[in-house]
């Protein structure tokens, strides 16, 4: 091979190894471009991300902003926002108040065992009850106008109670006693009661909000989820002394067997301190 023929070999040579330097230079300098451009599209895709997040967390949630909403009260109501809930004969001189949460265990050892005497009771017109009904085992402080964040059982079942009571006290008492039964009353760490088809269901049980359509669609549509509100504000702010449930009160005092700041858990406690408490 000549000298001349081994140089433009080796210049051929050089020439191509420049080509494919230059070649994967560009392939470099693309897929760099593509690492940036996907980093950039995570990044704005992280903060819009993160961005969304707060929004929904600043976001007031379904019954934050119910608190805003009109109220709409049930019938056989009167008071502020239809608050105040009297059932029972006009001739009995006296008024029970009754203080429960839906989502009350206590409550629903109080009416499994007591609630058929209050309310033969309230039958043979011995005394009118007064109902007031709060949420604070859903973490709400309506008092101070807040919602708290353990749950919305209480809220919805009052919500469904205001259906009942707007069809008739005897559907509110029933549909509160078949709420509160052994069958249908969940534990208090299962936030059951905010299942409408859950509160359909115990409705059921009851002749007057069997398959009613009025009622299932005021619980569907949230009639008396304001009013649930408005009554669960009342409880927060009661003068009667009254910071939990059930509780009893009747000539604005708190009635309790002796020895006991509880309310009375069984008939013969019940009927004791009722009992003083209407010849007093």
């Amino acid at each position: 091979m000549s000298k001349r023929n081994s140089q433009t070999a080796k210049t051929a040579a050089r020439e191509r190894l420049r080509a494919e330097r230059e070649r994967q230079a560009k392939r470099d300098k693309a897929k760099r471009q593509v690492i940036v451009a996907c980093s950039v599209v995570a990044v704005l895709a992280a903060a819009g991300g993160i961005g969304y997040a707060v929004v929904q967390a600043n976001k007031p949630g379904y019954w934050e902003a119910v608190k805003d909403d009109k109220v709409v009260a049930p019938a056989n109501t009167t008071g502020e926002n239809g608050s105040t809930v009297i059932i029972g004969k006009s001739t009995a001189k006296k008024t029970l108040k009754v203080y429960e949460d839906p989502r009350c265990p206590v409550c629903a050892q109080f009416e499994q065992t007591v609630g058929p005497t209050l309310k033969k009771d309230l039958d043979d017109g011995k005394f009118k009850m007064q109902f007031i009904g709060g949420t604070f085992i859903d973490g709400d402080a309506l008092g101070k106008g807040t919602i708290g964040s353990r749950g919305e059982g209480s809220k919805n079942a009052m919500s469904a109670l205001g259906a009942a009571l707007n069809v008739s006290p005897e559907a509110f008492l029933e549909f509160k006693s078949a709420l509160y039964s052994a069958k249908w009353h969940p534990e208090e760490t299962t936030d059951k009661l905010k299942d409408d088809s859950y509160l359909i269901k115990i409705a059921d049980t009851v002749p007057a909000l069997k398959n009613n359509a009025k009622f299932q669609n005021a619980v569907k549509n949230g009639t008396y989820d304001a009013w649930a509100l408005a009554m669960s504000k009342s409880w927060d702010t009661n003068k009667d002394g009254v910071t939990g449930t059930p509780s009893l009160v009747m000539n604005g005092k708190i009635l309790t067997p002796p020895g006991s700041q509880n309310a009375p858990m069984t008939v013969d406690e019940f009927n004791s301190v009722v009992g003083a408490a209407l010849k007093g």
